[in-house]
């Protein structure tokens, strides 16, 4: 595998390298500022060239399976319909994808691939709202420091300015265009507040906005003509080549999970914006699609990755086991008690109901995520308890009923009043504020791939996300990478020949269904030792011992899977839901952990016992560039190159 940079580091190693001041550098640590990235011309290091190329709310949630337009209106195909070509292929139907396919299909065909129904997403699971300064009495520059101080000052300060003021414009499209928030007795939009805030800045439609902008999003998609979804369909691997001019996107392989069959999505431009991956841990309030699956493509398609440290626990997901009736089975994912119920004046008790907030942060309830959730996992470590509560029943209840209906919907079902009753929460994975290194309009170091949304890193979040900054985020990357994608489609054709360059991946139809069955079975079991490994020493607080110890095990597990499903007969160009998924996970665990193993300073999100003090010296974003030599697991290669001569 070629570096990005001459003498690139190689990732096993966990030797970064960064840029600054226009002179290249070989470190332990990592880390350059992507403004430095852009402004020098990497191509003197490389062959790689400089980055570029009223309230009426309706939330029952529709089963309807959107409408799967054939390809051929807008494509042409090979005889088996197992390729397809378009101008623009979108991986996700998030919030993020569906806002640049609405742009982007007034120019091109637009593909919209997505591995479950359209409708499932994290957008569709989040509840806080979208931050935007839409108030006389607030300001951007009130919002940017808000952001950059959440970050640990290690925000991009042109992004957060980009974000920041372009956010309200964003906000106000997705009204046009029929998303009902809510609105106070004055008419106006009823704007809320969470941790981290300065100012009531919060567009939300009570505790669901995720689904709400989700419907008004999907509504738009399945009026549009030129825009063709296709469910239930498996991103595999990026189609990429590579010359002079560096690495090159020319679409993905997709499984259709239903009719087990392997699609060729061949593209102009590839945006991925298939959110993040909660599941490496046990504990998420990610919805099971994510397995990190795009941020291991383009690590295998080798783009830039950043930040991966970064994991963001959300303080508050509900805690079943605090419940009055345990749900009967285990849920695929956390239950969210959104941040806006401590915005609202929701307090934290330990068991002992003591109130512990102030006691670790001047703010208290209000304190940002990490500072929460670190206070939270320290109360429960000290005391021998599984969960705290968090009260909001000293509220009106007309209040509380009318901004949570679906948390109090939610805990009610379980014997819980939360107008008269604390609910009980425990710290959950929620959001990944690393991923693929993006430029100022969604450009990554491979022509042709944009990513928007939580699989990319753009420098808003820095070391920590500020509360309701990724809808908005999502809105304006997606947004900004639309005119750069139109341009580089225009220039680019597609030619049928490049299909021989790529041996195709297959489903396992040569093995028994019984060899599958056991195969997938194991897979499951490995997944939850991986998560397990993650939970334990990659957590809210972590350690370089525990650390090397997850490293250690991660590598351990990883061998002892390929070595079972091998064994048995699966091929390495074999695909399967389980299998790919599990791949991805790896993947991610070992850049989460590889980039923590990196970062010798405690900053945000990132909080190691060996390093416990915020560093001047290390302020830096990790940087992971492709690895100088091929890495021998089978999560870090392509698929396709399995076979390829």
């Amino acid at each position: 595998m070629a570096s990005l940079l001459n003498g690139c580091a190689n990732l096993q190693s966990r030797s970064f390298l960064y840029l600054e001041k226009g002179h290249l550098q070989a470190s332990r640590v990592h880390g350059i500022s992507f403004k430095k990235l852009t402004e020098i011309e990497i191509s003197r290091f490389s062959s790689i060239s400089r980055l570029s190329c009223t309230k009426n709310h309706n939330f029952s949630q529709s089963t309807r399976i959107y409408s799967t337009r054939t390809a051929t209106r807008a494509s042409l195909q090979d005889k088996e319909n197992a390729t397809k070509y378009f101008d623009f292929v979108v991986i996700g139907s998030g919030v993020a994808g569906l806002r640049y396919a609405l742009e982007v299909s007034k120019h091109g065909s637009v593909a919209i691939i997505t591995k479950a129904e359209p409708y499932e997403s994290n957008t569709q699971y989040a509840q806080g709202g979208v931050s935007a300064v839409l108030c006389p009495t607030d300001s951007v520059e009130s919002h940017m420091q808000d952001t950059i101080v959440a970050g640990a000052y290690l925000c991009d300060e042109e992004t957060v300015r980009v974000v920041c003021t372009e956010g309200p414009d964003r906000v106000k499209e997705l009204i046009a265009m029929g998303a009902s928030f809510d609105h106070g007795e004055d008419g106006r939009l009823h704007l809320a507040r969470e941790g981290g805030h300065s100012h009531n800045r919060i567009v939300h439609a009570a505790d669901m906005t995720g689904r709400e902008i989700e419907r008004a999003l999907l509504h738009a998609v399945d009026n549009d003509p030129n825009i063709f979804l296709f469910g239930h369909h498996f991103a595999i691997d990026l189609l990429t080549s590579q010359d002079k001019n560096g690495m090159h996107c020319h679409g993905v392989d997709a499984f259709n999970t239903e009719t087990r069959k392997v699609i060729r999505f061949m593209s102009k431009v590839t945006l991925l914006a298939s959110g993040g991956a909660g599941h490496i841990y046990p504990m998420t309030t990610n919805p099971p699609v994510a397995t990190g699956d795009g941020v291991a493509m383009a690590h295998r398609a080798q783009a830039v990755i950043s930040n991966m440290e970064f994991v963001q626990f959300h303080p508050t997901a509900l805690a079943d086991e605090g419940l009055p009736l345990t749900p009967a089975k285990r849920r695929d994912n956390a239950f969210l008690i959104t941040e806006a119920v401590r915005g609202d004046g929701g307090i934290l008790y330990n068991q002992s109901k003591q109130r512990f907030m102030p006691l670790y942060d001047e703010r208290a309830e209000l304190a940002p995520r990490d500072i929460v959730a670190r206070s939270i996992d320290d109360q429960l470590k000290k005391r021998g308890e599984k969960y705290v509560l968090l009260n909001i029943s000293h509220k009106p209840r007309e209040k509380i009923l009318s901004h949570f209906p679906n948390i109090a919907a939610e805990c009610l079902k379980f014997g819980l009043d939360i107008t008269h009753e604390a609910i009980p929460v425990i710290p959950a994975a929620h959001y990944m504020c690393g991923g693929v290194r993006a430029g100022l309009e969604g450009q990554t170091n491979v022509r042709g791939l944009y990513v928007a949304g939580e699989v990319a890193c753009t420098g808003l979040h820095g070391a920590n996300r500020l509360a309701s900054n990724s809808l908005l985020e999502a809105l304006v990357f997606a947004r900004r990478a639309v005119q750069p994608s139109i341009n580089c489609m225009e220039k680019t054709s597609l030619n049928p020949n490049f299909l021989t360059r790529w041996a195709r991946p297959v489903p396992p139809l040569t093995l028994k269904d019984s060899t599958v069955d056991k195969i997938d079975k194991r897979t499951r079991e490995i997944r939850l030792e991986l998560q397990s490994v993650m939970w334990e020493y990659v957590g809210i607080v972590r350690s370089t011992n525990r650390l090397k110890m997850a490293e250690w095990k991660i590598g351990d597990l990883e061998r002892e899977w390929e070595e079972y499903v091998f064994r048995r007969g699966w091929k390495p160009n074999m695909v399967g839901l389980e299998a790919c998924e599990m791949r991805n996970l790896f993947c991610c665990a070992r850049l989460v952990v590889e980039s923590a193993l990196s970062r010798h300073e405690s900053r945000g999100l990132h909080f190691t016992e060996d390093f416990p003090y915020l560093e001047e010296s290390k302020r830096k974003p990790t940087i992971i560039f492709p690895a100088a030599l091929p890495k021998l697991t089978w999560s870090s290669q392509q698929l396709h190159k399995q076979l390829q001569c």
